[in-house]
């Protein structure tokens, strides 16, 4: 029973976070996901036209009127939904299209659809690994990544972010094991990053261990013709398991994979949870997700005037005195270190024009409070340009324009 007891306990708590700062206002977007949107901010409010620069919409086809138009036909051939789960009837031979252009996109051996990259992270663990294996992930993985770890009966272990030496120990201090699992992301959500994944795996060729990345935040834009992370470090058909999603840069609807060593795929076919207990990825995305390979395997343009991007937006926050966090990948941090701050800051944006969200605890540790940005190929040189003169001009009400973090910590706390 919901008592008057327990809705007052919950309402505290719901004050406290708003109190702290810590509260998530979600905006509404009131238009098809590009560059300019139309949002309501807050909920209720007037729509206005503003900039986005805080999408998973990193090749700007979300919208994109072949990725629409394969949607529409899929859409009218093959329905709206399976009403089932793949084993049972709910595969449809474009999902196994899918899969096959997947696989060679990726240079794999076989790839297997999921409802959600998060799905995916869900499954495989407990799929392939028993109790006499061990999971050995960097501290900064994915959340999802954290949550499918405590699912399989395999011990768990951790690296400090990036830190080779480190990786290598725990390697050593677990040759006793079955399987030796290193898990990573491939680039770094929160950061930006990316694994260096030449060392990882050289690591687990001479420690005889297997190589798990979630590339989610790569695929389709990272690499010479966007394959990923492994196309980037050149250990492409040297990584067992690619988790990755359809719900960013491929189209950004929704689903996502597991690809890799032909029998983790099968293992993921006969137990993943997720794959046995959902229903099928939506033929209209399955539609649409095909289109998004055909458009991206013809030509990089769209990956290189990213590129473009990016560069450019990276050097003109550098020299507007905000501290970035560094790195090659268009998910740039903007670094304010106080939660209350972050949404105070992303606030006064979305009043000059630019839509941004203010990110802290739990999403990323106490003290790390941030404006993650994120650059798409949607985005023309006036787009950056007029988010440019914003952040500045909120920077400036702030002063936290050519300060250190202790000094804008000093005026803020973390």
């Amino acid at each position: 029973m919901f008592s008057p007891e327990i809705r007052q306990a919950f309402q505290q708590q719901l004050a406290e976070m708003q109190a702290q700062g810590i509260f998530k206002e979600e905006r509404v977007i009131c238009a098809p996901q590009d560059a300019d949107i139309e949002a309501e901010f807050p909920i209720g409010s007037e729509r206005r036209k503003v900039i986005n620069m805080c999408a998973n919409n990193y090749l700007g086809l979300s919208s994109h009127p072949e990725v629409v138009g394969a949607a529409h036909r899929g859409l009218d051939v093959r329905g709206y939904g399976m009403s089932s789960v793949r084993f049972i009837c709910g595969t449809q031979d474009i999902h196994k299209e899918l899969e096959r252009k997947l696989t060679e996109f990726l240079g794999t051996e076989d790839t297997i659809l999921f409802p959600s990259c998060m799905d995916a992270n869900a499954g495989v663990f407990e799929a392939v690994l028993n109790e006499q294996d061990v999971m050995i992930a960097d501290r900064l993985v994915h959340a999802s990544i954290v949550d499918g770890m405590r699912l399989a009966k395999a011990q768990q272990d951790t690296y400090k972010h990036s830190d080779m030496a480190h990786l290598e120990s725990k390697l050593k201090l677990h040759q006793d094991k079955r399987i030796r699992m290193i898990i990573t992301d491939g680039a770094f959500s929160m950061d930006g990053d990316l694994a260096r994944l030449d060392v990882i795996v050289e690591l687990a060729e001479k420690y005889n261990a297997m190589v798990f990345i979630d590339d989610s935040h790569a695929t389709g834009f990272i690499g010479k013709t966007g394959r990923g992370t492994h196309e980037h470090f050149g250990v492409v058909g040297k990584i067992d398991i690619i988790t990755t999603t359809l719900g960013k840069a491929l189209g950004g609807a929704s689903g996502g994979c597991v690809s890799g060593r032909r029998e983790i795929v099968e293992m993921c076919r006969q137990r993943a949870r997720p794959y046995l207990f959902s229903n099928t990825v939506a033929p209209v995305v399955v539609s649409g997700a095909v289109a998004v390979l055909d458009l991206i395997s013809k030509t990089t343009e769209r990956r290189d005037k990213l590129e473009r991007n990016t560069r450019w937006w990276r050097e003109h926050l550098t020299e507007a005195g905000f501290i970035i966090k560094p790195g090659e990948t268009p998910i740039v941090p903007v670094m304010l270190f106080n939660a209350k701050l972050s949404q105070d800051f992303a606030r006064d944006l979305y009043e000059e024009g630019v839509y941004a969200v203010g990110f802290f605890f739990p999403v990323v540790p106490k003290g790390q409070a941030r404006i993650r940005t994120q650059l798409s190929a949607a985005h023309e040189l006036h787009h950056l340009e007029k988010a440019l003169d914003a952040f500045v001009k909120v920077g400036k009400k702030y002063d936290v324009l050519h300060k250190t973090k202790q000094e804008i910590i000093a005026m803020y706390g973390e």
